[in-house]
């Protein structure tokens, strides 16, 4: 692993366990500073290739998750990776998806889905989770057997 993130850095989010990840909108252009060592891209079709790990979840814009379990399972290999690794997570405009996938990944690590919508909002962008039905999936997501990290 080369350096971390900067916490200071624009999108980058810290985890309640002290983990960083970058959320970002993939339409805006590439932040300056180091790249990610793994990317999770949620959008609807297959994103074009980058120079590092990435995995990609078919996740329409201003809807939900085509696999709930895929997403449960690549925020779990997000979480795993950002232990170590500079890892983003990133959809068209960095809000909707993204917001609501960090919000899940917090849940994943520690905080109450309940609390998880507003948390996001404070710590990462005021405007995340767009929709009402990305909210409710978001106090709908528990915990479950990742958090036992």
């Amino acid at each position: 692993m080369g350096r971390p993130w900067d916490p200071d850095a624009p999108g980058v989010l810290r985890l309640p366990s002290g983990r960083l990840v970058r959320g970002r909108g993939l339409r805006r252009p590439l932040p300056a500073g180091p790249l990610p060592e793994f990317g999770l891209y949620l959008l609807g079709r297959r994103p074009p290739p980058v120079a590092w790990a990435e995995r990609w979840t078919r996740w329409p814009d201003f809807r939900l998750p085509a696999d709930p379990a895929d997403l449960r399972a690549a925020l779990g290999e997000v979480l795993d990776r950002a232990a170590g690794e500079r890892v983003e997570v990133a959809c068209a405009g960095g809000r909707g998806r993204t917001g609501t996938a960090l919000a899940c990944l917090a849940v994943l690590d520690g905080v109450p889905a309940a609390e998880a919508v507003p948390w996001i909002r404070q710590r990462y962008d005021a405007r995340a989770v767009e929709t009402p039905f990305q909210a409710r999936f978001v106090r709908r997501f528990s915990g479950g057997p990742a958090t036992a990290r």
